[in-house]
Formats: C-alpha cells, sequence, structure tokens
C-alpha cells in the first residue's frame, strides 16, 4: 500500500472541498489497476462523490443544515454555536470512501467529484489521508 497525507484548507464555514485534482493526481503517480482509499482522520468531517459546480455542493450544505440544524440542541456543546452537529455529521456523510482505479485513472462517473464535506468552522485546516491499493 502506498499512502500520502494532503492538506486542505477549508477556511472558517462550512464547505464542500472539490480535493478531485488532488486525488488525480495521485493514482496517476502510482499507476496501474487498485483501489483508492480517501480517508479523513477527523471527527468532524466526511467524503462524498457527487456533482460539483452545478449547485450540488449548496444543496448538500443546504440539506445538511436541515437535517443538522447549527443550534443548541446537541449535548457534545463546546465551540462555535450547534458544534455538535459536526461530530454527528460523519454518521451521515462518512470519513472515507473507496473509489477503483484502472490503468491509473479513478473510475468516476461521468459527473462525480470527490469532495471534503466539512461544518466544522471552528477548524480551517484539514487533512486527507489518500492511500492506494494493488496487488
Amino acid at each position: 500500500m502506498r499512502s500520502e497525507i494532503i492538506s486542505v484548507a477549508t477556511g472558517s464555514r462550512e464547505t464542500v472541498h472539490d480535493i478531485t485534482a488532488e486525488c488525480t493526481d495521485f493514482v496517476r503517480a502510482q499507476g496501474g489497476d487498485g483501489l483508492l482509499h480517501v480517508f479523513v482522520p477527523h471527527a468532524t468531517a466526511g467524503v462524498a462523490l457527487l456533482e460539483l459546480g452545478s449547485g450540488s455542493d449548496d444543496d448538500l450544505l443546504s440539506a445538511l443544515g436541515d437535517l443538522l440544524p447549527a443550534d443548541d440542541r446537541w449535548r457534545h456543546a463546546h465551540g462555535s454555536r450547534g458544534h455538535g452537529r459536526s461530530h454527528v455529521m460523519p454518521a451521515v456523510i462518512p470519513p472515507y470512501a473507496t473509489i477503483p482505479v484502472l490503468d491509473g485513472r479513478m473510475a468516476l462517473g461521468r459527473w462525480q467529484s470527490v469532495a471534503l464535506v466539512d461544518l466544522n468552522v471552528d477548524n480551517a485546516q484539514r487533512q486527507v489521508r489518500l492511500s492506494f491499493l494493488s496487488d
């Protein structure tokens, strides 16, 4: 297995951050067939495969806002108002994704991108581990 960590600046707002280019570069350097495993080692972030740039990223944040409101209902209550929802989000948007790689290219669907989803406005920097598994 080959693995590396990339750093992602998520800023101070909720975000759906496109990391497809970084994933593409990583698997291209590995070459061949295998699996790309994308893992976010944070308790408050997730990885999603979805269409980006057409409004779906904003729709996802809106849906998460409806499902997990940033209010005072959360028992996990440190940091910004509603911070506890960030700790629940990885049960909805998991902190990992595994993508087939064929001939050094991710086998994503036509409109699919790889995104880091982060509702935690208290941490502006994230790490993402990219791992390539092959025989």
